[in-house]
């Protein structure tokens, strides 16, 4: 069969060379809107990880009978065209969950260490000429995990297993559910966002981006905020209003780590640049789906959708 890979450059390097043995394979870099349907008018699956296949583009490709997502999220599909089509659309569920919990934690300890401002330090050579062994900066203060009320946005398998990792460090684990569906009798539910903002020395934040959730952390949300406390934001971009939080930044103590931007790649002179604030952020170039297992995990799955696929083809 044909198969058009349409973001190589998305998964990193050697993913194109596991898919070629199932087919006919070419795989570009990149590919712009107006690249769709000149590179894939002949393909039987097609595979995309951020590339948009919407209704006006899908009509116009007969021969297609299988997207695979090369994610879990497929809000860049129109799955009520491809559904009418009979074109069916694979994602791959869970692959980064471990990764992204993970990296929910690593911001929180570098955030609760101070790690930008100590790490700098000694960087900039001034420990080099140090009079004593150590350096302590009450401005920066050192916190601890254990006994901190952790707050989690979104309670689906990601929020799960960040909960799991961050009692193992003792922290006290409350949790909101933007669905209404994710429950866990093993953690405590808050009802209200506003309880969960006001009383959490840590909120991270993994739900998806959609109408309940836009916006949902602006100014009014940010001044209910704790003294010293962090905000994590490894769910998607949109979620938290960046504007507000930059402004804030400069008017608050809490301190804000993300994976996700509601515009990426980043933006020219996006305000999280602004030197004034630089000492409270931590920010990742939206790599926590990344870690070598996930992308791993994340291979064997899109695999394994391509042979079901062509099984079932062959099978008919």
């Amino acid at each position: 069969m044909n198969i058009v890979l349409l973001d190589a450059q998305t998964l990193g390097n050697g993913f194109s060379k596991a898919i070629e043995k199932l087919g006919n394979l070419k795989s570009y870099q990149t590919t712009k809107p107006n690249e769709i349907i000149q590179r894939t008018i002949d393909a039987d699956i097609v595979l995309t990880n951020k590339v948009v296949l919407d209704q006006e583009i899908l009509e116009k490709l007969p021969k297609l009978k299988l997207i695979c997502v090369t994610a879990t999220g497929m809000n860049n599909i129109d799955l009520d065209c491809a559904k009418k089509m009979n074109i069916q659309v694979k994602n791959v569920a869970d692959y980064s969950t471990q990764s992204v919990a993970q990296h929910t934690i690593m911001l929180a300890l570098n955030l609760l260490g101070k790690q930008i401002y100590y790490d700098q330090f000694v960087k900039s050579g001034k420990w080099a000429n140090n009079e004593i062994f150590t350096h302590i900066n009450d401005n920066f203060e050192l916190y601890d995990l254990e006994n901190k009320n952790w707050g989690i946005i979104g309670f689906g398998n990601i929020g799960q297993r960040v909960a799991m990792l961050a009692q193992a460090f003792g922290a006290n684990i409350k949790y909101y559910s933007t669905s209404g569906k994710n429950t866990n009798s093993k953690f405590k539910q808050e009802e209200n966002l506003e309880n969960l903002l006001t009383n959490s020395d840590i909120i991270s934040i993994h739900a998806p981006l959609n109408e309940n959730t836009k916006n949902l952390i602006a100014k009014k949300e940010l001044l209910m905020l704790k003294k010293d406390s962090i905000l994590i934001n490894v769910g998607r971009g949109g979620i938290v209003n960046e504007e507000d939080v930059a402004d804030m930044l400069k008017e608050k103590d809490f301190y804000y780590g993300c994976d996700v931007l509601e515009k990426e790649p980043m933006i020219q002179n996006h305000p999280f640049l602004n030197k004034e604030i630089q000492h409270k952020l931590i920010i990742t170039p939206h790599i926590a789906w990344a870690y070598k297992e996930s992308r791993e995990r994340l291979l064997q799955g899109i695999e394994k959708n391509i042979k079901d696929f062509i099984d079932s083809m062959k099978s008919k």
